[in-house]
């Protein structure tokens, strides 16, 4: 068995751990755990090959990436844009029914919650953008033409030591935000590891409340994803955060999407018994004016 420490893969960096989450669900049978360091980095391992070769070799090209059913073309289908009618969102879904990649859909958005034009309801990974950025697809194509996927690149990723590039990710990564000093608005991420990001949100669907928002007078559509919940501050307010941990034994995609299940992020005492050592919460951003559209998460220990 080969493993491969990456210290670009900390678990305290939101698009670290998904990054990290995302190679299991990239490459068939690779393994991550967790160091036992004060601030863990992931450790990758598989059976048949050097981790960090297995994913270059699987590193998705462009026309897999276009082929996903959250592109705005796909197939026969009718166009889809940011907002999405309930009708066309049904049809894409029945579409895709025994795709492997029809979890990019349910990735992004749900049709368990409709807003009151009828529109099916996005998930906080997925926010809306400036002009063509409309949604997590574009963002992911505009990445994908950003990075070599050549072995040397990915090893440069894992170990944390690969160029940055200007680019505004998937959204979501709060270190590629300048200081509140810089004018620039330039934004810098490392593209593999939110390409990985992204195929770690396989095992994150978006859900609703399951109910017609319509029928509820001045609702709005609230729709969440796997891992995100409310979480009540030392104000007694009450906030939408996602909460992830690191684990010591070595589990793939399924073991990792089992553990999940299980780990109860407001109960610790019972964490260890499931060989969890630590988690996180997420802190967004604090935007700076209404018309201030940034969207980050950074995080806090548990």
């Amino acid at each position: 068995m080969a493993e491969v420490k990456s210290p670009g893969l900390s678990a305290h960096w939101l698009n670290g751990w998904l990054a990290a989450v995302g190679a299991t669900v990239l490459v068939p049978g690779m393994r991550l755990r967790w160091t036992e360091d004060q601030t863990p980095v992931a450790v990758l391992s598989a059976d048949h090959g050097n981790p960090v070769e297995l994913i270059s070799r699987a590193w998705p090209d462009r026309r897999r990436l276009a082929a996903l059913p959250i592109a705005e073309e796909w197939c026969e289908e009718r166009k889809m844009q940011r907002k999405v009618p309930l009708d066309r969102f049904t049809a894409r879904a029945r579409a895709t029914r025994g795709n492997p990649q029809s979890w990019a859909l349910s990735a992004t958005m749900t049709d368990l919650e409709v807003d009151q034009q009828g529109e099916v309801a996005h998930g906080p990974f997925d926010a809306a953008g400036p002009g063509t950025i409309k949604w997590l697809h574009h963002r992911l194509m505009r990445l994908h033409g950003s990075v070599d996927s050549t072995t040397e690149r990915i090893d440069a990723s894992l170990a944390g030591r690969a160029d940055r590039v200007s680019n505004s990710g998937l959204a979501f990564d709060q270190t590629r935000l300048g200081s509140m000093a810089d004018s620039t608005g330039t934004h810098l991420v490392d593209p593999a590891i939110e390409i990985l990001g992204f195929f770690g949100l396989a095992i994150f669907p978006t859900r609703g409340k399951g109910i017609d928002s319509r029928a509820v007078r001045g609702a709005r559509p609230f729709a969440i994803q796997r891992g995100w919940s409310h979480v009540t501050g030392n104000a007694g307010r009450s906030r939408l955060c996602f909460r992830w941990p690191a684990w010591s034994q070595s589990l793939d995609a399924l073991g990792i999407d089992a553990l999940l299940d299980v780990w109860k992020p407001q109960k610790p005492k019972t964490w260890k018994r499931l060989g969890v050592r630590a988690g996180w919460q997420g802190v967004r951003f604090r935007r700076r004016g209404q018309a201030d559209r940034t969207a980050a998460i950074a995080s806090e220990r548990l």
